[in-house]
């Protein structure tokens, strides 16, 4: 892996009933990785932790080797950004939107946007495809563009760390493919340290290059999806019947569901193939 930029050290936190359970892993400069895990597995809580939105309880969150916690607002802002499943249908332009990014580059008393802003901001919408309704309402674009518009506004704060929760959750398959091939590129070209969370396991596969998955607050496998996605694994995190296969192309693991029908009819007929009719 690429020099460590992201490491989380012996981290604790939580609410209620729930915390992470000393979480430690790095993620290398540049890498694309994922976190994945079942529902109530602490991915969302760990999402929190990173953006300082949940008071950490024990542990560290280094970034390029500086503590997390000890960073201004702004420092924070100007390193990290995030998109979240859920970007705003607000009654603002797009171009408004996308330019709040570059609100901690303001200065004291600044009211409007400079000419630097306003180019960074134009480079970004033509790079994420939604410079062409500009001018339209994001209350008015559909989920995929306003995930597009949300990803050009992060991307327009310059970040070092891109955070997505879930970007692909409420989308169409030819949505999430036009978001996470737009995110794979920029990871590429422009070495943009990307943390995903994401539930569709092939997607995680398909797209990510080292992957966290959690299970009950705790850090259950990290690796390459080669070393963590394996049927066995799966069935043990998600007490689910599947398979696993590698992609023709990519060489990465994709993986197939069972349906309880299937399941049965296997069953069956292997039971049928035996001499005595056991397994």
């Amino acid at each position: 892996m690429n020099r460590s930029y992201l490491s989380i050290k012996n981290l604790i936190c939580g609410y209620g009933n729930f915390s992470l359970d000393s979480l430690n892993f790095e993620i290398g400069k540049g890498v694309f990785a994922g976190v994945i895990g079942p529902n109530g597995s602490g991915k969302t809580t760990l999402m929190k932790a990173i953006t300082g939105e949940l008071k950490i309880s024990k542990g560290l969150i280094m970034l390029d080797n500086k503590n997390l916690n000890q960073l201004s607002i702004r420092e924070k802002a100007t390193k990290i950004a995030i998109v979240t499943q859920h970007t705003e249908e607000v009654d603002i332009s797009v171009e408004d939107y996308v330019l709040m990014g570059r609100m901690p580059y303001r200065t004291n008393f600044q009211f409007f946007e400079t000419k630097e802003d306003l180019s960074i901001a134009e480079k970004y919408m033509h790079l994420t495809d939604v410079f062409r309704f500009k001018d339209k309402l994001m209350s008015k674009l559909s989920g995929g563009e306003r995930q597009l518009a949300g990803i050009a506004r992060a991307l327009t704060q310059e970040p070092q760390l891109l955070l997505l929760d879930e970007p692909t959750s409420q989308l169409d398959i030819s949505h999430q493919i036009q978001v996470l091939n737009l995110v794979q590129e920029l990871n590429a070209q422009m070495g943009l340290t990307v943390l995903m969370i994401i539930h569709d396991l092939n997607l995680a596969s398909e797209y990510c290059d080292y992957l966290l998955l959690l299970n009950e607050g705790k850090l259950y496998k990290k690796g390459t999806p080669g070393e963590v996605i394996d049927y066995k694994t799966i069935e043990e995190v998600y007490n689910t019947v599947v398979f696993t296969q590698e992609n023709p192309l990519s060489k990465k693991p994709a993986v197939f569901l069972v349906s309880n029908k299937i399941l049965t009819e296997s069953r069956k007929n292997l039971t049928d193939k035996l001499p005595d009719g056991k397994i």
